[in-house]
């Protein structure tokens, strides 16, 4: 079994969505210590070929809560206002109508917290990119949150009984493969590879929010960009 684990963000990179692709079983990582000014809560989307950074709002947020912990702000004020602006700046992209419905679906659930927002956006969103790869919350079954970072990872595989761990490249300081080896399990890095496509007649803007490739991609497109990466 090949696995990976990460912290949940919203409407992430198509990075993200390349990893969960990659494996068998995809744990977000929701028991861990929330991280201000990361990717949880906000990311980028094209506005007049630039790109612009949204953010959802939160309650009380703090580095001192647990991801799982930490609550929106009970307000319509920022869905109203980030579905205008993905609006106003997709509107005339070729897939307009079928990506704004689902955005649109997942913006407006009514949940208390940041982490179930997130799950239901990915879940929704490898659905429509017809991703069936298995997700799941660490919260739910582990049981290991007194183990912390590398120990921690190499503690799921074994519970999975997974052989092939996928990180993002960005861990290839974090993590020793040699360590991971000498536990019977291989461990790679997926980098992903760019793969432009046309945004208007914008110069092409790399590593947008999904939302940007939903717009412009239509699903045998999304499958390829899906492959764009390489293990190493």
């Amino acid at each position: 079994m090949t696995i990976a684990i990460m912290q949940p963000y919203i409407f992430p990179y198509i990075g993200y969505f390349q990893l969960i692709n990659a494996v068998d079983k995809f744990i977000i990582y929701d028991d861990v210590n929330y991280i201000n000014k990361g990717w949880i809560n906000r990311n980028n989307i094209l506005v007049s070929g630039k790109p612009h950074l949204f953010t959802i709002p939160l309650k009380d947020a703090s580095q001192n809560k647990l991801i799982n912990e930490v609550e929106l702000l009970k307000t319509e004020a920022w869905q109203k206002k980030l579905l205008k602006t993905i609006q106003q700046s997709y509107q005339k992209a070729p897939y307009y109508q079928k990506a704004f419905d689902l955005i649109e679906e997942i913006v407006n659930l009514d949940v208390r917290t940041i982490y179930e927002l997130t799950l239901y956006a990915l879940q929704r969103t490898c659905a429509y990119m017809e991703i069936d790869t298995e997700i799941i919350p660490s919260s739910t079954i582990y049981n290991n949150t007194h183990l912390k970072g590398q120990d921690r990872i190499l503690d799921i595989c074994k519970q999975e009984g997974a052989r092939h761990y996928i990180n993002p490249i960005g861990g290839m300081e974090l993590y020793d493969k040699s360590k991971f080896e000498g536990e019977g399990i291989k461990l790679d890095f997926i980098k992903s590879l760019p793969s432009p496509y046309i945004q208007f007649k914008n110069a092409f803007v790399p590593w947008l929010s999904i939302i940007d490739i939903l717009m412009f991609n239509n699903p045998e497109e999304i499958r390829a960009q899906l492959k764009a990466h390489e293990l190493i």
